[in-house]
């Protein structure tokens, strides 16, 4: 694909997937995107320490070949207003890997969180969060050696989903006065309201990539955290 702004380097190789697997050449393209605020200063240094880790373990066999693509304020100077260009996604999906630095949402309407969008378009379902102790850290945990888990949390649905109206707005309006009136629903007159869906499918989906995850990494149990009690 032919892209505007967006310039595939060409010493390096391409990231594929086969058989539901990454497949990572020695000299895989990786695509960045700097991000809003304080996200230019700290991708730039987070490059430099990636750089220097693959360096360090591989001894210059390998090498990341970074390919910068644009979403948020600098996708905004470049492509005339939009924050969200088609080729990003484009590009997204071309490479199969890329990172992001953190990412402001325009404020006025007509424009939705592009956190949320990434992970709608893409659909990013699954938040996969290792958590594991490294010796020498300072940590609260009576035995922090013994912490190592992987969560997987649910990144598209519930409260993800991006369902949200703000308190004063004519959209909000209209949901209270269906919630009161129609389904009995109690709070706030100033309440912003937001709709979380969750769908059987999602939830299975999720569930069973954390349950094969477990499966291909030999761990010995896996653990569902839910708020039932509570949260219907």
């Amino acid at each position: 694909m032919a892209y505007k702004h967006i310039r595939i380097p060409t010493g390096g190789e391409k990231i594929s997937i086969k058989d539901g697997k990454l497949q990572v050449p020695d000299q895989p393209i990786l695509g960045y995107v700097e991000g809003d605020g304080i996200g230019p200063d700290i991708t730039k240094a987070s490059l430099r320490v990636w750089d220097a880790a693959v360096e360090e373990a591989y001894g210059g066999q390998r090498k990341i070949h970074w390919c910068e693509i644009y979403l948020g304020e600098k996708a905004a100077g470049l492509y005339d207003g939009n924050y969200f260009p088609d080729e990003t996604l484009e590009a997204i999906k071309e490479l199969v890997v890329a990172i992001k630095g953190p990412l402001t949402t325009p404020i006025g309407g007509g424009f939705r969180s592009l956190n949320v969008a990434l992970r709608q378009d893409l659909d990013l379902y699954a938040c996969v969060r290792p958590v594991r102790y490294y010796a020498g850290v300072p940590s609260p945990v009576r035995h922090p050696e013994k912490v190592d888990v992987v969560i997987f949390r649910e990144n598209t649905e519930d409260v993800y989903a991006g369902i949200e109206y703000k308190s004063g707005t004519p959209e909000n309006a209209k949901l209270a006065k269906f919630l009161r009136e129609e389904m009995g629903a109690e709070f706030f007159e100033d309440a912003g309201l937001g709709i979380k869906p969750i769908s059987a499918f999602g939830s299975k989906r999720l569930v069973r990539k954390a349950i094969q995850y477990a499966i291909d990494h030999q761990r010995d149990s896996v653990t569902l955290v839910h708020k039932g009690n509570i949260m219907k």
